[in-house]
């Protein structure tokens, strides 16, 4: 049996895990009332908020949910008439009458019942209420949407050709998604040259053939912003009659579409191409891995299976390589950081976390898709044409110094000072000398970078090491892509719409970027959930783990499976010092250094629902083993440190699993 373990360790929140920054002393101060926090996601939700309602003599009293921290505000005090016939000991939403109140004394009324927070279903509603997201569209755009057809009607293919719309039916042209998309945005085909250049035909659905200007379709998609991808379900941008059918590049079928044409030479140099309307018939929809078992193990019946794909599939490897190394020479900086998969079974219980399963042909399309984005960005800008830009900003001097100090007690050496180029900072990381701390140096890299967002000033993508980026390839899930596309298209119609666009593009352009900061917050927050459900099945079992940040109370863990938790120093034998200008922690008594990328062994000590925390412990004796082994009493690190009888309770947990 695994340890009950007793701890009144502090307890941080899994929301807090996420990005830290590694310089805590700039966040924005915080808002003095309700009143003064933004709206929220595309339904602007305001002064609502969400919690337990208990009763509090004819009336009750709605305790906010600790897991938003945003509106984890002072209890809110609802009337016998304002609680609208609510039951009691449910969750329910909660309007804040007076949310300006300047002593936190807040009076509400419920508008609705969620229901029991133990339901899966309830607890997700919480989601989806407390960042303004709809899985519903309105009746009007569904009015919209419910004459068109499932595919292009074959009358329209024909005009649209006849219009000038290039005919491209007969290249070779397949799909590379995951297994379970169904919005497929892009389509590619590839020919290699006579003279050893390669022709990149990047084709992507074409939204703004069906999503017009001044429509409910077009106002809500734009309100929107982008889809959201809760850990178990999809709320869609566009109604699924457009995502996952007429506008989806499914196989076999026609479909209308936008594609980037380019000329790619043999150091990865675009040197020319053209983008222009098109119909494409994908011949077949394939996956990740399936193209990643064709690469790697080739089996003698893929040629028959395959047909003229198996070798556009080699010279896709060879291109993407080719487009990398040259990105890499540039600068492109390469964050290792991995994403973390809930796996859930039919009832929305989650039964696995791991690791998002990458391969390099997850590369090949991403360096298809940045070529394609480079180049359109770069052809308006030139033209000096009212655009929607996908900008990242050169980091902060401040924070880079910060980032530079701790880098530098892992072995790096250099400088990032004054006019930063992105393969500087490629140079200087390749100078760490501690593998195992890379990958958090990355993360904190990460944190001390402005995020990336939308804009209609081109000033670059510093992480990218592009001069000119925009988002073009995914118009089905984000409204930038969509909007552009409604832009390329009035140039290639000679509508002369400048002036009309000059206007629009900077209000698209900030509220998309706050859809997506609303929209990450959101996927964030439902994968936590699912994330302490799944921890809390799992109290006082043990697992490796890696430091991934250190504070003042203690720091995280990540676990092999990506999961994370806090131990605090007040569970800790020793007490500990933290140095925020090394970003390490050491034992006042025994003198162990933690840093991050330190590999430890912890156990599961609580897990808060409620708050979304997940709290460690390190494990029996292992505080007093890595003293022994810093100090040099011992000369190497068992891989299992424990006791004999403690290896029995390993086997026994795999043995549950």
């Amino acid at each position: 049996m695994s340890k009950k373990i007793n701890t009144s360790a502090m307890n941080m929140s899994l929301r807090q895990q996420a990005r830290r920054a590694a310089a805590e002393g700039f966040k924005e101060d915080k808002p003095s009332d309700l009143a003064s926090l933004p709206a929220r996601g595309p339904l602007q939700v305001k002064n609502q908020v969400i919690g337990l309602l208990l009763q509090n003599g004819e009336g009750g009293d709605v305790y906010p949910d600790k897991a938003f921290k945003e509106t984890s505000s002072a209890v809110v005090h609802i009337s016998k008439k304002d609680l609208n016939g609510a039951p009691y000991k449910m969750t329910v939403v909660c309007e804040v009458l007076n949310p300006d109140n300047p002593n936190g004394d807040y009076r509400g009324r419920i508008v609705e019942v969620l229901g029991d927070m133990g339901n899966n279903d309830v607890r997700m509603l919480s989601v989806l209420r407390q960042y303004g997201l709809s899985q519903t569209f309105p009746e009007e755009v569904l009015n919209e949407v419910s004459d068109l057809p499932v595919d292009p009607e074959p009358s329209l293919i024909e005009e649209e050709i006849k219009n000038g719309r290039k005919d491209l039916r007969d290249i070779l042209t397949i799909t590379i998604d995951g297994e379970d998309a169904k919005d497929l945005d892009d389509a590619i085909s590839v020919e290699r040259l006579d003279n050893g250049d390669y022709k990149l035909y990047v084709h992507i659905a074409d939204v703004s053939r069906y999503v017009r200007e001044g429509t409910a379709l077009d106002d809500e998609a734009r309100l929107r912003g982008t889809s959201v991808y809760l850990v178990d379900r999809v709320i869609p941008m566009l109604p699924p009659k457009l995502s996952n059918g007429l506008c989806s590049l499914n196989p076999y079928v026609d479909r209308l579409t936008m594609t980037a044409m380019m000329y790619i030479d043999r150091d990865g140099k675009t040197y020319d191409g053209e983008i222009f309307e098109s119909v494409i018939r994908s011949d077949r929809r394939m996956s990740y891995n399936e193209c990643y078992r064709i690469l790697e193990e080739e089996k003698e019946s893929d040629a028959e299976e395959y047909g003229g794909i198996l070798p556009m599939l080699r010279d896709m490897k060879i291109l993407a390589r080719i487009l990398k190394n040259m990105r890499d020479r540039k600068g492109a900086i390469n964050f290792d950081l991995p994403e973390t998969d809930v796996i859930l079974d039919n009832d929305g219980k989650p039964v696995k976390i791991m690791a998002h399963p990458i391969t390099f042909t997850n590369g090949i399309i991403e360096q298809f898709m940045i070529c394609a984005n480079e180049f359109v960005a770069e052809k308006f800008c030139r033209m000096d044409y009212p655009f929607v830009y996908r900008i990242h900003e050169d980091p902060d001097p401040i924070k880079l110094s910060r980032f530079c100090r701790v880098a530098k007690s892992f072995g790096a050496s250099g400088r990032l000072s004054g006019d930063i180029e992105p393969i500087d900072v490629v140079n200087f990381m390749d100078t760490v000398k501690d593998d195992e701390a890379r990958p958090m140096l990355d993360q904190i890299l990460l944190r001390s970078m402005a995020k990336a967002c939308y804009s209609d000033r081109n000033i670059g993508h510093f992480g990218l090491a592009s001069k000119y980026y925009c988002h073009f390839t995914s118009p089905i899930r984000r409204y930038p892509d969509l909007y552009i596309h409604r832009i390329i298209k009035s140039f290639l119609h000679d509508q002369n719409l400048k002036k009309h666009f000059s206007g629009l593009v900077s209000p698209v352009a900030d509220h998309s970027s706050e859809m997506e900061r609303n929209a990450v917050d959101a996927e964030r927050a439902s994968k936590n959930i699912k994330i302490c459900e799944y921890m809390k099945e799992h109290l006082g079992e043990h697992y490796d783990g890696m430091i991934t940040s250190i504070l003042s109370s203690g720091f995280f863990v990540q676990l092999d499976s990506t999961a994370e938790g806090f131990v605090p120093f007040r569970s800790m034998n020793d007490h500990y010092i933290f140095d925020e200008r090394l970003y390490r922690a050491i034992g006042a008594r025994g003198g162990l250094k933690l840093t991050i990328g330190m590999k430890v062994k912890v156990v599961v000590a609580a897990v808060d629902e409620e708050a979304l925390r997940v709290d460690f412990v390190l494990e029996e004796g292992f505080e007093r083993y890595a003293q022994a082994f810093s100090s040099g009493r011992i000369k190497a690190m068992a891989g299992d440190h424990r006791k004999p009888g403690r290896r029995k309770i390993k086997r026994n947990r795999k043995g549950r699993r």
